[in-house]
């Protein structure tokens, strides 16, 4: 089957064709978005996005037109979506662990951040994730995790504190 049937079968609404359609452009899809957002993880968040927006939008895209510019710039508005998004989250992320933020961070420095996060036992990471990047009360992680609220005080000073030291730990190798 050639790339317009595929395209035309897909945006009507044919699942097979859609699967079809996903395996012929998300490769491709995932390099570009690499290229845009300069990290792995995000792009492929950005191109799982754009395919549900594509599948989303199938009766608004004109077959009048070639698909590929189509397509194009719905990726790369989710690439800026969703870097938008983390930025939003890495400005949260730099206060749980006080960082200078006159000083410039990189896609590089987010992507330690992230890892860094990471490294830090579940019983740290969980609160710090739950208060900083979703916003929910001690009270409230308290109950979602069906702890005492002091517990979660404890939980979220000490994880900060693994975290600066984590992150300054990278920053000497």
């Amino acid at each position: 089957m050639e790339q317009h049937e595929i395209v035309r079968r897909a945006l009507a609404g044919d699942r097979e064709a859609f699967e079809l359609l996903y395996e012929l452009k998300a490769e491709q899809a995932l390099r570009t978005a690499i290229a845009i957002t300069r990290n792995r993880e995000i792009a492929k968040d950005a191109v799982q996005e754009t395919f549900i927006r594509v599948y989303q939008a199938r009766d608004q895209y004109n077959q009048e037109h070639p698909f590929d510019p189509w397509f194009y710039r719905i990726l790369i508005n989710e690439c800026n979506r969703v870097l938008k998004k983390e930025n939003k989250i890495i400005e949260r992320l730099k206060k749980i662990i006080s960082l200078d933020t006159t000083e410039e961070m990189t896609q590089h420095d987010y992507s330690d951040l992230y890892e860094s996060l990471q490294q830090l036992p579940e019983k740290n990471r969980i609160p710090l994730i739950l208060k900083y990047l979703r916003g929910f009360t001690e009270i409230e992680i308290a109950e979602i995790m069906q702890v005492n609220q002091n517990t979660i005080k404890s939980r979220l000073y000490k994880g900060r504190q693994k975290l600066k030291e984590i992150i300054e730990k990278g920053d000497q190798n």
